[in-house]
């Protein structure tokens, strides 16, 4: 009998794969649990359509990374910072700081924890690499000043 997976199930294949097992365990396993349905016109469509959504989805995700790193590449990201006389600053700059600096200077959302980094601890500038998408990123400088 062949069935379409709706979750991963170990040792038989992943979530929207089309797979063939015996007829009782379909019946007494996999449908009571809701881990399978049997395959059928509506089906097959519907998975198709679920992977051309992702498909899209994906497609719009790299995308929308090419662009934010068509932004970012190259640029100077300048944060002011308080320091004592000898450069040293109080406390850090931090990632999070940095990628609330970029959204403000240069218009481009990008979660904290994308932003590779090391913290910075005295004036001074500084490279900054931020993952956009898997395969994707930008290099900006980070200038740390008054």
């Amino acid at each position: 009998m062949e069935v379409i997976l709706n979750q991963d199930v170990k040792s038989l294949g992943k979530k929207g794969e089309k797979v063939t097992v015996a007829e009782g365990y379909a019946r007494n396993f996999l449908f009571p649990r809701k881990l399978a349905v049997e395959v059928s016109a509506q089906t097959i469509t519907e998975l198709k359509n679920r992977e051309s959504s992702n498909q899209h989805k994906i497609d719009t995700d790299i995308a929308n990374a090419n662009a934010a790193a068509a932004k970012l590449n190259g640029k100077e990201l300048r944060i002011v910072a308080k320091a004592g006389s000898n450069g040293k600053l109080f406390g850090s700059v931090t990632s999070k700081e940095v990628a609330q600096e970029i959204k403000k200077q240069l218009g481009v959302d990008v979660d904290k924890r994308k932003v590779i980094m090391k913290d910075i601890k005295s004036f001074g500038s500084y490279e900054a690499e931020i993952k956009l998408y898997q395969g994707i990123s930008a290099k900006l400088t980070v200038i740390a000043g008054e």
